[in-house]
């Protein structure tokens, strides 16, 4: 199981990871990306969140493996 996350001290809201991922993604009030609970937990990391990441700039989203 892999975790996901935003991390707010990296983010920049370039909205990339919205462009790539919009089904994983959400934003707060200042257009910061974050992860939703209900959709930070993933068995496999699917190949929009693969591309998210790989495009993030400030690389900003982190992944956790807990296997």
């Amino acid at each position: 199981m892999y975790d996901v996350w935003v991390d707010s001290t990296r983010c920049q809201g370039h909205a990339r990871c919205f462009a790539f991922a919009p089904d994983i993604f959400d934003f707060d009030d200042e257009g910061y990306a974050f992860i939703p609970e209900d959709r930070s937990q993933h068995a496999e990391i699917p190949e929009d969140l693969r591309l998210a990441i790989a495009n993030c700039p400030e690389r900003a989203i982190q992944v956790k493996d807990n296997t």
